[in-house]
């Protein structure tokens, strides 16, 4: 009599999340060092544009082995969502770096200095949630690990709204304005996309609940 075998579901898609959100706490704690300590600037930015390299390579990695995959462990579209979210985050993370060099600015404010430790904070809050996905059991975790992430988005939209307040108590200094809006801009995008992740995560769970 013929049986019928379930397919074992391809779980290595786990591993590449994992490795993308250590490299994304990674960069997030390379743009923290350097507005911590504004030394060796230009290094400080190549780096960082190297860890999101390495981001952009392991987002290619998923896209192709999604491609190849007949039983992915979650939705196909879950899975786009989630690395492109997690790649994003690390592209507004390079891209503020980068601002920082362009624009010559010669040393970080407070709120960038600030929206920058929510980076950190979001992103670690991240990766210790991306493994709780392999296992049914932690949904309600990963549940609460979103509304946490949430928090952080708000608490950057409020660290902006201050950050951009005060530059425009001061607009005589034209140039200064925008360049640090801008930058401003993309560290608190940095923070929605993490939100995207967030939303992802949740969207999953419940679909699966």
């Amino acid at each position: 009599m013929f049986k019928l075998q379930l397919l074992p579901r391809d779980m290595h898609f786990f591993d590449l999340f994992e490795a993308a959100a250590a490299n994304m706490v990674a960069g997030s704690k390379a743009l923290l060092d350097l507005m911590e300590v504004f030394e060796n600037v230009d290094a400080k930015v190549k780096a960082i544009k190297e860890i999101e390299h390495e981001g952009d390579q392991i987002t290619h990695r998923v896209m192709n082995d999604l491609r190849k995959t007949f039983i992915p462990p979650i939705e196909g579209d879950d899975i786009v969502a989630l690395a492109e979210s997690l790649d994003d985050v690390l592209d507004y993370i390079e891209e503020a770096a980068v601002r920082l060099v362009l624009y010559k600015v010669h040393g970080p404010t407070p709120t960038a200095q600030e929206l920058t430790r929510i980076i950190v904070q979001m992103c670690e809050e991240i990766q210790r949630t991306l493994p709780l996905l392999r296992r049914r059991g932690e949904h309600e975790r990963i549940l609460k690990s979103t509304v946490e992430v949430n928090r952080l988005e708000n608490e950057a939209d409020d660290a902006l709204r201050r950050g951009l307040a005060e530059l425009f108590d001061h607009p005589d200094d034209v140039l200064h304005v925008i360049k640090w809006r801008e930058i401003y801009e993309l560290l608190e995008g940095a923070t929605d996309r993490g939100e995207d992740i967030a939303n992802v995560l949740e969207g999953v769970v419940l679909r699966n609940a």
